[in-house]
């Protein structure tokens, strides 16, 4: 059973340095190191200012016990030399680790965010958890858990063993030897303290094992409350329009009843690890003076040699027992770094199956125009929508696809922006086109207007007259002067005005292909007639796909392509 414990251990701890290696051999390392060079001297600072106490302590108690005043105010000055040495070096400890902390949350921070961005990862991740949930907690909170955990564990397991070799020697030497059933024992102080830190341990993790798979549930279920609440707040006015506040109110309480039930739990648990750790801390104090007081009252040492044994057991027994003090973040540091390991494990397995280029291959070639061959489109589980669709979309032409509903339409277009992992076939698109998408639902980010009208281009990529003109040729005029304005666009605009804002952004960017995925649907009539005219003679150029469901923007295309029935399966079918 033990063999079987360390070798889990040495399994987990080969995980954790496989998430904290590169950043120790990144281009931080230099500053990182020298940071942690710092600390550890500073550490072993306050192990030395410990030992003086130590020896304070029974030259302190002798002069009380000789009534020694001359020695007794020496000792007073003493001590508060010590105690400022102690404050200082503690003080400079704890701003130095913070420091570190930030700057290696900061690193994983960018370089998590990188890996979870890079070749649309996050949405693979949102298509096919690959086993992860809340991947914008992971990143946000179990970082902040693990770095933080990660040094003040590490370093205050240093401290404990460094304190442990200075304070042994000491009891070892102050605590004489004791006969127990006629045995001579050596230095049985030092072996009280190692049974009772023994002892100790054993029964925490009897107490409080349960911690570490509760502590990572409360992670979970939190994150999933706070996303509802978010979601909530996203789509008020679909809620408000349904009058949904009932059901969701429902739904958002049973997802807090998870975190009570789970939190009830860690109560029960953490009340009995309290409990036990507490009791254990507290006949720590009483106990070195149970077994070292009969020697004291045969004469065998004086009071300060007491007290300097009951300080030096007091420091052993505190290093052998780190494990106790500080079970209850080690449950909480475990339960991040699982989670840590269940997210890195979904990012290298989400960022494989992209490097494989799994599914349909859309890239960039010497093409003449987008062009599609062997396409075949399935859905997460394995169902095919599209049976080997070809399509070739030339410079300036205009292609209306059209379909029954659910038939694989978007599907498609997703495929063409090669962000579609389920299925096969080959998408060439010209290497120096500009290609644009606009969904039905556009993005808007939060800030300025300005940076809203301008995504995916930066602020600054577009004149403010430029921009001033596209809205207004939009039929956004108004919002003109407000590009300076910083706002949650997305709430603020109907779904009419974000499409035309979208459709701002396309005479904007003036892309070669511009595919438009029920990006009027919003709009009236006569509104998406208006549209569709502009980027016909603003946009000569540039090929228009779109998919649409209103026969009167089939005028304004020349060719058409048709998502037919055949079979279990879909095909496309020029018309």
């Amino acid at each position: 059973m033990t063999s079987r414990l360390l070798i889990d251990a040495s399994f987990f701890l080969g995980k954790v340095w496989a998430l904290a290696r590169p950043y120790w051999k990144s281009e931080e390392r230099g500053r990182a190191w020298a940071l942690l060079v710092a600390i550890i001297a500073l550490t072993l600072g306050l192990v030395y200012v410990d030992v003086r106490f130590n020896e304070w302590y029974r030259e302190f108690y002798n002069s009380l016990e000789q009534k020694n005043q001359e020695d007794f105010m020496v000792l007073l000055l003493f001590f508060t030399f010590l105690a400022v040495m102690f404050l200082t070096l503690s003080i400079y400890k704890l701003y130095l680790m913070q420091m570190l902390t930030m700057r290696w949350r900061v690193w994983l921070t960018k370089q998590y965010l990188a890996e979870w961005l890079d070749r649309q990862v996050y949405y693979r991740l949102q298509l096919d958890a690959h086993g992860t949930d809340n991947p914008d907690q992971r990143i946000a909170e179990d970082l902040r858990l693990f770095t933080d955990g990660t040094l003040s564990l590490t370093l205050g397991l240093l401290q404990s063993v460094v304190t442990l070799a200075s304070f042994v020697v000491i009891l070892w030497s102050v605590s004489g030897s004791i006969a127990i059933f006629g045995i001579e024992i050596q230095g049985y102080m030092v072996w009280a303290a190692l049974l009772y830190a023994i002892l100790g341990s054993v029964l925490t993790h009897y107490v409080g094992r349960q911690l570490i798979p509760l502590n990572f549930q409360q992670e979970r279920y939190e994150a999933d409350f706070r996303f509802h609440l978010v979601r909530l707040r996203e789509n008020a006015e679909g809620i408000a329009l349904y009058r949904g506040e009932g059901p969701e109110q429902e739904a958002i309480l049973s997802r807090f009843e998870r975190i009570r039930l789970n939190w009830w739990s860690l109560m029960t648990f953490t009340k009995r690890l309290t409990g036990f750790t507490s009791g254990y801390g507290q006949i720590a104090v009483i106990f070195p003076y149970i077994v070292a007081a009969p020697r004291y009252f045969t004469g065998a040492m004086p009071l300060g040699g007491l007290m300097q044994i009951a300080s030096a057991f007091g420091q052993v027994q505190s290093s052998l027992s780190w494990f106790v003090n500080s079970y209850g973040t080690l449950a909480n540091w475990k339960a991040s770094v699982d989670r840590l390991l269940t997210f890195q494990s979904a990012l290298d397995q989400a960022t494989a199956e992209a490097e494989r280029h799994d599914g349909v291959q859309s890239e960039r070639t010497a093409a003449t125009g987008v062009q599609g061959r062997g396409i075949e489109l399935s859905v997460p589980g394995g169902r095919k929508l599209l049976q080997q669709g070809e399509f070739d979309f030339a410079p300036g032409q205009r292609t209306l696809l059209t379909g029954p509903s659910g038939s694989g339409k978007s599907t498609l277009f997703r495929a063409i922006a090669g962000i579609w992992p389920y299925g096969k076939g080959r998408i060439s698109i010209p290497d120096k086109a500009k290609v644009l998408f606009l969904p039905q639902k556009p993005y808007i980010p939060i800030g300025t207007l300005r940076e809203a009208v301008s995504f995916p281009g930066a602020n600054g990529d577009f004149s403010d007259a430029a921009i001033g003109a596209a809205l207004a040729d939009c039929r956004l005029a108004p919002l003109a002067a407000r590009l300076d304005e910083s706002a949650h666009w997305q709430q603020l605009l109907s779904g009419g005005e974000q499409q035309r804002l979208a459709m701002a952004r396309a005479l904007l960017n003036r892309p070669d292909y511009l595919f438009l995925d029920e990006a009027t649907a919003s709009l009236d009539e006569e509104t998406e007639a208006r549209l569709y005219q502009l980027l016909r003679e603003r946009l000569p150029h540039t090929a228009i796909i779109s998919i649409a469901h209103r026969p009167a923007v089939a005028d304004y295309h020349e060719h058409r392509l048709q998502l037919v029935p055949d079979g279990a399966d879909m095909r496309l079918q020029a018309v």
